[in-house]
């Protein structure tokens, strides 16, 4: 068989590139979020900036490598073995975890999942070691965990979700009093002062204390250690100096430049505390090989003290880690995916909402007003006046006399974001503990946007439900991460042929999810909703809601066919498909719905009259919606309740009503996929030959009921599915009729 641990190690450096893919994909929001969100800078040039960041990122990781040698579980107490067992386990994880929160566009953390893995399984193996010794106990299990590393780096990631929050509030709140929403008016004097904070304070944070700890930082030890004070007042006063310069004589906008650097910086400070996440454990078993290959002693007696010592990193394997991470950033839609999560959780103003509130939300929220109240009746109304006057948006005229609300995703707060989060990232980094760069990034963006007042009355429900769904799934990973990483190493420790078994199942898991994930993006449909910054005219009208029509004509027509199609067979898997494509459909229609509001509000002067009409064709949609919903239940629990299937006659006679309405809809997918719009009463005209067919099907099962039927079931669907037709029809000719007097009325205009 060979050295099965070499074959483990290739294993293990395979799993770490494909954990830097799937790690990356999720920790990317922690860096791009606010650069993208406020729109500062072009896409491309944020990410040319954050790819730089990264690859200086990974150089400073190094210090960091020695949490997963030494961090959680004391390597003495553990033979090379065993150490090998621990480390599969963990990789085998991790990928599975931050594969399935990525196909979801959930942010996760990272820190937290190699913590809890490595600890789950380090617990799992010495269980193990305790269970086959006469005199151990359980409670022998400390001796083989470094229970106070361990809690402190579990406490610092509980800590750190209050602190980034309560830190990211306040200083984003005094820092809207300073810049209010017309930060481009204020004096230069302003800029130039927090610039020279912003900038002084990444670059004693970031550049020297990110250092600490790294090989770089002997040579400027010298220089930094007891000159602490003077180096943060020298760097404010020159970089307030070349602040001003730049922006008074450059007209340079100051939030940009800020925004420029502290993506630098955070991307730096990402791979400088995560590089450990994706690598640091596959590293840990290469020293553990190399040291174990040279004593000559056998796999299972030779304990691995030497995994306490420090040990250099090699900094090719750390830059070459950091060129995947780079390569990831520019390649990965799940990267996006999760990205736009975080955008829409910490956006200005109201919108369609990802998240649904639940009743921790909606009390957190009242207790929210409550003690807003409570402050309002303490602080003078003058003071209350002139708060509130910076914090107003401030609007601007577009043609037609419209007025909007400019975006206040602004770049106060993407540079107060960006600022906030890479300095405590930084401390940690320089502390050696591997704080969760996630929760720290998504927690600050939280605070400023609720100092921001981004959570207004209509949206505030939604939003605090996201963020206890986002911080619920970090938790929900620790517990996970625990016992699947316990539970992979037992079976791994049983038999060492478990590793490929288990490799091959993570192989077809990750398969799978990118399938499903590929899949899904394909059959949404993009929905955007924003408050648009441009006018629609009438021919947008007519754009959008012709898109609309044909793509649910299509799908309605598609969900039709498979619900006689499948009934007639009787296949339940099926219909339980087709229903939850169903529910999907009525989902997509009420989110248009919602957005009625912001698709009003663009409409120019000349188009005002447009929508009552839009109105109008999403409830006509609507109404078609909830026919073919009912028509797919109904059967679905007939078919689930093994009930009798339909006769040959029914579903002959519903089978010619498939055709025909089959054809129906054809003609109006293709009619407004094409705006052949002249060509309406012609299909309206068809309607009445499906009526008819509808109706004479219901007088046939009279008869039968009459004569030979004798399933009340059967006739109680079969009836279901005409009356539901027909109003499905009813609904479609509304519509068609009220697109027709429409477009009759826009073309004499």
């Amino acid at each position: 068989m060979g050295d099965p641990y070499i074959l483990m190690l290739v294993a293990l450096a395979v799993l770490a590139l494909a954990d830097l893919v799937v790690g990356v994909s999720n920790d990317a929001v922690n860096f791009l979020n606010s650069a993208i969100g406020s729109k500062a800078i072009p896409i491309k040039t944020i990410m040319i900036i954050a790819s730089i960041g990264v690859f200086v990122g990974a150089v400073t990781s190094s210090g960091m490598m020695e949490v997963a040698r030494k961090g959680i579980f004391n390597p003495h107490m553990f033979v090379f073995e065993e150490i090998m067992y621990i480390f599969m386990a963990v990789m085998i994880t991790d990928i599975l975890l931050l594969d399935i929160f990525n196909s979801f566009g959930m942010p996760t953390s990272t820190t937290v999942s190699i913590v809890f893995e490595l600890l789950g399984a380090a617990v799992a193996i010495a269980l193990i070691k305790i269970s086959a010794s006469d005199t151990k106990t359980i409670t022998d299990i400390w001796n083989y965990i470094n229970d106070e590393k361990a809690l402190e780096i579990i406490s610092g990631i509980i800590i750190s979700v209050i602190v980034a929050f309560t830190v990211g509030a306040i200083v984003q709140y005094f820092s809207r009093l300073i810049y209010s929403f017309d930060f481009e008016k204020r004096p230069d004097y302003i800029n130039s002062l927090f610039g020279g904070f912003a900038i002084t304070a990444i670059t004693y944070f970031i550049i020297i204390k990110g250092l600490k700890g790294t090989p770089f930082y002997g040579s400027i030890k010298g220089l930094v250690e007891g000159y602490s004070v003077g180096i943060v007042l020298g760097s404010f006063i020159a970089w307030s100096s070349v602040s001003h310069i730049l922006v008074k004589f450059f007209k340079i906008n100051i939030l940009v430049l800020i925004i420029a650097i502290g993506t630098f910086s955070l991307a730096m400070a990402f791979a400088g505390n995560d590089l450990v996440n994706f690598i640091g454990v596959p590293i840990a078993a290469l020293n553990s090989y190399e040291a174990w290959k040279v004593s000559g002693v056998a796999a299972n007696q030779f304990t691995m003290g030497i995994l306490a010592e420090k040990v250099p990193s090699n900094v090719w394997l750390l830059l070459f880690a950091g060129g995947v991470m780079v390569i990831t950033l520019w390649t990965s839609k799940k990267a996006r995916a999760v990205i736009e999560t975080g955008i829409n959780l910490s956006r200005q103003g109201e919108g369609q909402e990802k998240f649904q509130p639940n009743n921790l939300s909606r009390v957190v929220v009242r207790l929210a007003m409550f003690f807003n109240k409570g402050i309002n009746l303490v602080i003078p109304l003058k003071t209350q006046v002139f708060i509130n006057s910076k914090f107003e948006k401030p609007i601007i005229k577009l043609p037609k006399d419209k007025v909007y609300e400019l975006p206040a995703f602004d770049l106060v707060r993407a540079a107060v974001n960006l600022i906030m989060a890479s300095i405590l990232i930084s401390i940690a980094t320089s502390m050696k503990l591997p704080l969760s760069t996630t929760y720290v990034t998504f927690m600050v963006a939280m605070g400023t946007s609720l100092a921001d007042r981004a959570w207004g009355r209509e949206s505030a429900v939604y939003r605090v439900a996201g963020v206890f769904n986002v911080i619920g799934g970090w938790f929900l990973t620790a517990i996970i991460a625990f016992i699947a990483a316990g539970i992979v190493a037992y079976l791994i420790s049983w038999h060492i042929a478990m590793v490929p078994v288990l490799l091959l199942l993570i192989i077809g898991l990750v398969t799978r999810t990118s399938i499903m994930y590929s899949r899904r993006t394909k059959e949404e449909k993009k929905q955007i909703y924003v408050e648009r910054a441009e006018l629609i005219s009438i021919n947008g009208v007519i754009e959008e809601s012709s898109d609309n029509i044909a793509g649910v004509a299509e799908r309605i027509n598609k969900l039709f066919s498979n619900v006689v199609n499948d009934l007639a067979n009787h296949d339940l898997v099926k219909l339980r498909k087709t229903d939850k494509h169903v529910t999907k459909l009525n989902d997509e229609i009420d989110s248009l719905k919602d957005g009625v509001f912001y698709f009003i509000k663009s409409l120019d002067d000349s188009s005002v009259q447009a929508s009552r009409f839009y109105v109008l064709i999403l409830g006509y949609l609507q109404d078609v919606a909830q026919s073919i919903s009912y028509i797919s239940r109904a059967t679905y629990k007939h078919v689930n309740n093994n009930h009798k299937n339909l006769k040959k006659g029914q579903l002959k006679d519903l089978k010619q009503i498939e055709v025909t309405l089959s054809s129906i809809l054809t003609n109006v997918k293709n009619v407004f996929s094409e705006r052949n719009f002249d060509e309406l009463t012609i299909i309206i005209d068809e309607k009445k030959e499906l009526l008819t067919e509808v109706s004479h099907s219901i007088e046939k099962q009279v008869d039968r009921i009459r004569t030979n039927e004798t399933s009340p079931k059967n006739t109680t669907l079969y009836f279901s599915i005409l009356l539901e037709t027909q109003d499905l029809v009813s609904g479609l000719v509304s519509l068609l009729e009220t697109y027709q007097d429409f477009y009759v009325s826009s073309k004499n205009l």
